[in-house]
């Protein structure tokens, strides 16, 4: 009796497994879009959930990172969070820089300079000159940072915090071999507005109905500033929604066809 009932239990699973896989390839076959799921650190106070949802849903996303200040009082790139960003290079999601301290550009600087502020370390709240170098020094602090903590590298990207740029700030990151990658319009998924004034039921439909194929979509893995978080409300649903309207999901850099 027992082995017949390890038997059925074993062929339940096969058949299950089967199930699944036939599930996914039908899926793959029927894909008509591509688009490009992004998350920057934030606070990272829903970094398991997003990480959940992904392996749930069976998808790769491609992170930018910063050492931001976290909801937990950490860093986002503290030794604490090191098992985090291991479990998410098994899994096999991409990485770009979002500037170590979270560097936001103000305004270009009178000879090829610019001046930016960031948002953290030594130095934070002040608006710095930095000439190519000493910005390109920012862009691959990450980089060496995420080789320490998962013995990997960054895909050579970046991104400005705030999406905040120039043409002479995207030089310097190409100069030093990173590729600036902002998001799109119709991809800006509104975490962190205020949810009085865009609730996750009207930031899902929007971005539901309106994201194209070739999108690049942009959340965080926490803001401070929004009551009712995005995430746990909405993301799901959101790659659910867009499955079923023939998207595939893909990681930056975009591969040129």
């Amino acid at each position: 009796m027992k082995r017949r009932l390890s038997l059925l239990a074993r062929l339940t699973a096969l058949l299950w497994a089967t199930s699944f896989s036939t599930l996914s390839l039908a899926q793959a076959g029927s894909c008509k879009s591509t688009v490009y799921l992004t998350f920057d650190t934030g606070n990272m106070s829903v970094a398991q959930l997003v990480a959940d949802v992904l392996n749930r849903q069976h998808i790769k996303a491609t992170f930018f990172l910063a050492n931001e200040k976290t909801n937990r009082g950490d860093f986002s790139l503290d030794d604490s969070w090191g098992d985090y960003w291991r479990d998410r290079v098994r899994e096999g999601h991409h990485f770009g820089s979002h500037a170590y301290d979270h560097v936001y550009f103000v305004k270009d600087g009178p000879a090829g300079e610019v001046y930016a502020k960031p948002q953290f370390g030594a130095k934070a709240g002040i608006t710095i000159l930095y000439n190519e170098a000493n910005y390109c020094r920012e862009i691959r602090r990450v980089d060496d940072r995420f080789k320490v903590l998962t013995g990997m590298d960054l895909q050579k990207i970046w991104r400005a915090p705030g999406g905040k740029t120039s043409p002479r700030l995207i030089n310097m990151g190409k100069q030093c071999s990173y590729q600036h990658v902002g998001w799109s319009p119709s991809g800006f998924l509104g975490d962190e507005l205020s949810s009085q004034t865009h609730p996750n039921q009207m930031l899902l439909a929007k971005a539901s109905a309106q994201i194209q194929d070739g999108d690049i979509t942009m959340a965080h893995l926490g803001i401070w500033s929004r009551k009712d978080p995005w995430a746990p409300a909405a993301l799901e649903q959101l790659i659910i929604n867009l499955k079923n309207r023939g998207f595939c999901f893909a990681t930056l850099p975009k591969q040129v066809k």
